[in-house]
């Protein structure tokens, strides 16, 4: 968890808004540091997390999330933490005959025009309350909010997925985990090339950027220094904030730079770091 970006969003996880659609994306650089700040985050903040772990495993988020002072493993075991194992479920989907619960979820692998209904049925039954995502949970009624977290929904266009199925799956979460049960949604996405270059393909990560974005109430675009490498300076986050209000929509900005360590990551305004003063 990273104080100094709780402090810029104005949150800690004693105190923070429900009912959020949060949206992190990358350019030309890895922003999926944010998605371990936000598993800690939302762990420590006592809330019952579904995590759809399509390009990572479980072993990869343990290790990170063990420098960070937490246990994923004892989270699963008293059903905190429902953690979809996307690269294994996969792979024994494809070469297996059988069908288990687990490959069910992943039946797009095979029909991809089939869409992520199975994806969704899996998210509901983790955020409800009667604890049915396949854990043995030892006391549903002590968690917080649901919380959705999915590492990176961009690769489902690689494996074939139609954009316009990847967006429906998006909007129905965010209807049942925002809207119907107060929760939180956090989805990373990633967007290949310069901001400028537009292929004109309809299943570009570009376009589903921007359907994406169209959805979330918060947005932290990651992207490289436009200056190019520096090692004080690791990149540079854009931080949106979407407000509807009763005479249109209104969205603030912020740009800040970081620097990520072993053991989290700063955050200071641009121009700032120790490094250019």
């Amino acid at each position: 968890m990273f104080t100094e970006l709780n402090s810029i969003l104005n949150v800690t996880p004693d105190n923070f808004t429900q009912g959020e659609f949060i949206l992190v994306s990358d350019r030309q650089t890895d922003g999926s540091f944010l998605i371990h700040h936000f598993l800690s985050f939302y762990l420590r903040a006592r809330c019952r997390v579904c995590f759809l772990g399509l390009v990572q495993s479980f072993s990869h988020y343990s290790a990170v999330s063990q420098r960070l002072g937490l246990n994923l493993t004892r989270a699963k075991e008293r059903g905190q933490l429902v953690f979809l194992e996307g690269l294994k479920d996969s792979l024994s989907f494809l070469i297996s005959q059988e069908c288990t619960s687990g490959s069910q979820t992943v039946d797009f692998l095979r029909d991809p025009a089939s869409g992520l209904r199975s994806l969704y049925e899996f998210v509901c039954a983790s955020v409800s309350s009667s604890g049915d995502g396949g854990v043995k949970v030892e006391d549903t009624a002590k968690w917080g909010p649901p919380v959705l977290l999915v590492d990176d929904l961009s690769v489902l266009l690689s494996l074939g997925v139609h954009i316009g199925a990847i967006l429906d799956f998006s909007h129905y979460c965010k209807a049942t985990v925002c809207s119907q049960l107060q929760g939180n949604v956090v989805m990373l996405t990633r967007c290949d090339g310069e901001e400028e270059e537009d292929d004109g393909d309809d299943e570009g990560s570009e376009r589903l950027l921007k359907g994406l974005t169209h959805q979330c109430s918060l947005s932290l675009h990651v992207r490289g220094l436009p200056t190019g490498f520096c090692r004080d300076i690791h990149g540079q986050v854009e931080v949106y904030w979407r407000q509807r209000r009763c005479d249109g929509q209104r969205t603030n900005k912020k740009l800040f730079q970081y620097k990520v360590h072993d053991k989290g990551a700063s955050f200071f305004a641009r121009g700032t770091s120790s490094a250019v003063l």
